[in-house]
């Protein structure tokens, strides 16, 4: 595959990170497969966790499919730093939850517009 997912990766995450010059993408093979080691700056680890996870999980699938194109498994491990921004449920007030969950769709499209 000789490195063409670390490179996918690059330029995946520093298109959307703040700080693309701390993007930091370590590659490693062994019998199990491909495990890709990202680290970010602290500031830009909510937008690669993204909510619920939903930015790390849609890496996580493009890298399994570039990985299968090229026969190997490949993971992404990311590395949280201290003093990250990413926001745990736990931390988000219960209001701003509840606000969310009451919108309609026209609420939302009102929104935007």
């Amino acid at each position: 595959m000789d490195g063409k997912d670390k490179e996918f990766l690059e330029f995946i995450v520093k298109s959307i990170v703040d700080v693309p010059e701390d993007v930091v993408v370590e590659r490693v093979v062994d019998e199990r497969g491909v495990l890709i080691t990202l680290s970010v700056n602290p500031k830009d680890m909510g937008m690669i966790i993204g909510r619920q996870g939903s930015t790390a999980k849609a890496i996580r699938t493009l890298l399994r499919v570039v990985g299968a194109r090229n026969n190997a498994r490949v993971n992404l491990k990311i590395n949280e730093p201290e003093g990250s921004d990413r926001v745990s449920p736990e931390r988000v007030p219960s209001e701003e939850k509840k606000e969310d969950t009451e919108k309609s769709i026209d609420d939302i499209v009102n929104d935007i517009s």
